[in-house]
């Protein structure tokens, strides 16, 4: 048997609501899910509520968002079996804000670009995630024949970092990756660096790794590239780190359709770190 660890639905950026995944994950003959939503404890507490639905089991989980300011780039660090803790609470709640505060500035931005934009439209897209995404935005520009699809050339054009910044771009304060450590420790979660070739986090992890300051890698993850998969696989089995997949389902919100169960973990690595939680939660 084996479980898609890493997706997402309309708690942040997916398009499918959390209620519809572990179905999804039946009908592609999986065993386990986990729904791990950005920066959101409500995919943590809704694993908590339904520890088995449609016959899968599903892994507490939440995708947090870092910044390593060392190299300028996003992290996003996968975090399972976290406890349903203030800390965990504050901190998605601090991004939830952060989130739609530089969104809102976006929105404001776009209605003076396209009579056709509403932000309330947007926001009607997003009201099940508590905060404002670019995926709610580009719904609405897509819906009216405004942009290409969801990330394309118009998406680049308004968002994009390089080579040329979107010129409605305004990003939130991330904190940085100590600090997200730091928090996934207290809540007594397991650590996954995920999908290291996204944004370029391989000498991240190389050092992270060395440190011991990670449980484990996303190896099997669409978007890493063949090479670090095979550098990822050589320092998992040196420092004998879990291995994890996942598809990181968005649904519709993507330019390439995933569908649950496109990338997996295997059952024995979902042991492990089932086995790690529990011995995290008795100390």
């Amino acid at each position: 048997m084996a479980g898609d660890l890493h997706t997402h639905t309309t708690f942040s950026d997916g398009s499918t609501p959390a209620a519809k995944l572990p179905f999804l994950a039946q009908c592609a003959g999986l065993s386990h899910l986990s729904i791990s939503d950005h920066d959101s404890i409500q995919s943590v507490r809704y694993a908590y509520a339904h520890p088995v639905q449609n016959g899968v089991h599903l892994i507490p989980a939440t995708e947090l968002t870092a910044y390593d300011y060392e190299r300028a780039h996003r992290v996003h660090l996968l975090c399972y079996w976290p406890d349903d803790c203030a800390a965990l609470e504050d901190f998605s709640n601090m991004m939830a804000q952060r989130r739609k505060e530089a969104m809102l500035q976006s929105c404001r931005e776009l209605e003076e670009i396209y009579p056709q934009f509403s932000t309330q439209e947007a926001l009607d897209f997003a009201k099940d995630s508590g905060t404002l995404y670019k995926a709610h935005i580009m719904r609405v520009l897509w819906q009216y024949g405004l942009s290409d699809g969801m990330y394309n050339d118009v998406y680049r054009s308004l968002f994009g970092l390089r080579p040329v910044r979107g010129k409605v771009l305004h990003t939130p304060r991330y904190e940085p990756v100590d600090t997200v450590l730091d928090l996934i420790h207290a809540c007594r979660g397991v650590v996954i660096l995920a999908h290291p070739s996204v944004y370029h986090s391989m000498e991240l992890a190389r050092e992270l790794i060395a440190q011991g300051r990670l449980d484990g890698v996303e190896i099997e993850h669409p978007r890493n590239t063949a090479e670090d998969k095979a550098e990822l696989t050589q320092l998992a089995a040196k420092y004998n780190l879990i291995v994890t997949g996942g598809t990181d389902y968005h649904g519709m919100n993507a330019n390439t359709p995933r569908p649950v169960g496109t990338c997996t973990t295997a059952n024995e690595q979902i042991l492990r770190i089932e086995a790690l939680a529990r011995k995290r939660k008795t100390r």
